[in-house]
């Protein structure tokens, strides 16, 4: 299979479309003195080439794909299909998706199809068929894009055809109803069914839902939008099987499992759009940077969009400072980006995001947006030694699609923000500058000195059983509150959760007897002990059975109950029973590096800096707003504030 280029690729979406054919030859002139090497074409250019059922007209992408070309601009070419023409909604109003409550959404906006529409399949696929057909031999394309940001704005769909095909998926995973009514519980509330025809997509109900019911459609449904992205990569394998394919993921997207996704793509791309406005969005960003490049399995990925500046939907859209937009980009570099494209290269004139910002803004060449795009190009193409660079990680923290879904639903102990949990223990090492991959609670973590299970909620049988081989393997494994309360089928694991009777209660040496959550969220408490601090929000009544109790509650419902433990047998295994405040988790993730002999990049936490090394460089970032000094690898690196990166060889 055909690899990109050896060098930093840099650009972004480029919609010509929606310009004269004039301005054309002045977009690309522009890409050219601003360092640009790759464009994403045709992302939402459906109707443009297929006005009319059966009519294609590619006239205009030939002459778009030329013109690149003869420039030395490659392409990754989109398949068109993420957002519907209006002639498939107005002849196939069926294909159209139906919401939670019962209403049959309207075309005039984008991704205004059901997943499971017959009619949308039929004619995206025989779009693709075309697209493929001819252009998969251009000169110009590097890469195919499938779709976009597949669930972005219609994850679920619960029209008719969604129901028959969730019933299709319900059978091939459970072969029998009487499985079904197992694994769902439907002896409680007199759900039980007696055929799989009875069964409906868990729409508007007068009250809580059958849990597993709710996962089921959930897993269902990301399923169905992986089967439209297998359908057009099926197509286009079959056509160039020399070119590489990608599909834009979100980051932390709770409606797509993406440890499913991921085998399926040869380029892991995201999307990402942190917040100027947020003191932590760098926090967000480097965790995203990482889930990326673990979802590839340590290989390099691809920033498919950013903003250059302000976005079109946040209120109030802030714009980014002069340093910011550069700071993002190599922050995405030094986590293993190897492309740095943007949304999109021509500020649009009209429609929904003509007010996000591009890299060629309204007013034009001279402006400070684009002058910083410029300065990005011409430094990116110095750093062509790092493509294909890995980035070393001795932590992974566990993060699984169930667990988000499952305690995120109505009727659980309190509400819990998944994401913002998992995001807690990822920033205690990210403070010390450590270097973090992402994993599924089943990978093999046998190449990790530290493995963390944040929230766990749901954990599988094959779950337990890795996790609780990191001590036997001499590692360091941290489990939180709220894991191993549930298994696949989101039934409680009796006898003390944490997996039950079972291996990973026996390599912990403490079971949880009850749940004791806080009774406001910034309610916070103290632990005393050999470890003591501030944590807040969550409590429980834990029992040791063969571990070492570090701190123990001195305040709140669980007040004298074990806190926080440690059982050491070969290497160690902790359990915190709390959120941990800032400072406590400081001295936590310092007793794990220590134990575990992992260094850290700086010697003490630090709130608004960090430092990565991918390859032959070290990457120093400041984002806090004021100057900063560090010592790094025996060198002093002094940043101004406001968001600056310092990058060296090692």
């Amino acid at each position: 299979m055909t690899e990109l280029s050896p060098r930093i690729r840099f650009g972004g979406d480029y919609n010509p479309e929606q310009w004269p054919r004039e301005v054309w030859p002045e977009d690309v002139r522009l890409m050219r003195a601003a360092g640009v090497t790759s464009v994403t074409v045709a992302v939402f250019a459906w109707a443009q080439l297929e006005p009319s059922p059966g009519r294609y007209e590619f006239g205009w992408l030939d002459d778009v794909l030329d013109l690149l070309h003869a420039r030395g601009i490659r392409v990754i070419l989109a398949t068109g299909t993420a957002s519907p023409p209006a002639w498939l909604a107005h002849l196939y109003p069926e294909s159209l998706p139906v919401s939670f409550e019962g209403v049959r959404l309207a075309f005039g906006s984008r991704q205004q199809f059901s997943p499971s529409s017959s009619a949308y399949r039929k004619h995206a696929l025989a779009l693709v068929e075309s697209i493929a057909a001819r252009y998969g031999q251009h000169p110009a394309v590097e890469a195919w894009h499938v779709g976009n940001e597949y669930g972005n704005h219609v994850a679920r769909s619960y029209d008719p055809e969604s129901e028959t095909a969730f019933r299709d998926w319900l059978r091939r995973r459970y072969g029998t109803v009487d499985e079904l009514n197992r694994a769902w519980g439907t002896a409680f509330w007199s759900q039980t069914y007696g055929s799989f025809d009875e069964v409906a997509v868990p729409s508007a109900a007068p009250m809580i839902r059958s849990p597993t019911q709710v996962l089921d459609f959930d897993r269902f449904s990301s399923d169905a939008l992986l089967s439209l992205y297998l359908a057009e990569a099926e197509i286009l394998r079959a056509h160039t099987p020399h070119l590489p394919l990608t599909t834009n993921f979100m980051g932390f997207f709770k409606d797509v499992d993406y440890w499913a996704w991921a085998p399926h793509v040869d380029l892991v791309s995201d999307d990402l759009y942190p917040d100027p406005a947020d003191a932590r969005s760098h926090i967000v960003s480097a965790a995203t940077r990482d889930l990326m490049r673990s979802l590839g399995g340590g290989r390099p990925w691809l920033l498919m969009e950013q903003a250059t500046s302000a976005v079109n939907w946040r209120p109030p859209n802030v714009p980014l400072a002069d340093g910011r937009h550069r700071l993002n980009s190599l922050q995405a570099v030094a986590r293993g980006a190897d492309g740095i494209l943007h949304f999109q290269w021509r500020q649009s004139a009209a429609g929904a995001e003509k007010f996000h910002s591009a890299m060629l803004p309204h007013a034009g060449e001279g402006t400070r947006v684009h002058r910083g795009v410029r300065a990005l190009g011409a430094e990116l193409a110095e750093l062509g030694d790092l493509v294909g660079a890995p980035v070393e990680a001795s932590v992974a923290v566990c993060l699984d699609w169930d667990s988000w879904r499952a305690i995120e639903q109505d009727g659980t102990p309190a509400s819990v923000d998944y994401m913002d949990s998992v995001l807690r223990f990822y920033e205690g090492f990210l403070r010390r500058c450590v270097a973090v991959d992402f994993i599924h609670p089943e990978a093999d973590s046998a190449r990790y000195d530290i493995v963390v299970a944040p929230v766990a909620h749901v954990l599988s049988d094959a779950a337990l059983q890795a996790l609780s081989q990191v001590p036997a393997r001499w590692g360091t494994l941290v489990v939180t509150y709220l894991s191993g309360v549930l298994d696949a089928d989101l039934h409680i694991r009796l006898g003390g959760y944490l997996g039950g009777h079972g291996p990973l209660r026996d390599a912990l040496g403490v079971r949880v007897e009850e749940f004791a959550p806080a009774p406001q969220q910034d309610f916070s408490f103290s632990v005393t002990g050999s470890l003591s601090g501030e944590a807040d929000f969550w409590q429980e009544l834990l029992l040791v059975d063969d571990a070492e109790v570090v701190a123990r509650f001195a305040g709140g419902f669980a007040i004298g109950s074990p806190a926080i433990t440690r059982k050491s047998d070969g290497g160690e295994a902790w359990y915190v029973a709390t959120r941990p405040s800032t400072d406590l988790m400081d001295r936590l993730v310092n007793l794990w590096l220590d134990g575990a002999e992992v260094p850290a990049g700086f010697d003490a936490p630090t709130a608004e800096a960090e430092t990565v090394v991918r390859g032959r460089r070290r990457f120093v970032a400041n984002h806090g707003s004021t100057a900063a000094e560090f010592s790094v690898d025996g060198r002093h690196v002094a940043l101004p504030g406001h968001g600056a990166m310092w990058i060296d060889r090692t």
